[in-house]
């Protein structure tokens, strides 16, 4: 695999990672407003968003990697 070829799959791996990081956080977070602690889930939740909006950037970014010849 070239260098040019290796950085988009490079970059689809770390961005799964993150998103599977992103899903595991979420489940402790309806894990913690089960037991009552509505504002850290609230809170986890606040940082979950970023994480979205950035893995979505991410996202697009891979896909505009992969177009270029």
């Amino acid at each position: 695999m070239a260098v040019p070829d290796l950085l988009p799959a490079v970059l689809h791996r770390m961005h799964m990672n993150q998103l599977m990081l992103g899903s595991a956080i979420e489940e402790l977070a309806i894990w913690i407003e089960q037991r009552g602690s509505t504002e850290t889930a609230d809170q986890v939740h606040q940082h979950l968003a970023t994480l979205q909006a950035n893995a979505d950037f991410i996202s697009e970014g891979i896909v505009e990697l992969m177009a270029d010849p």
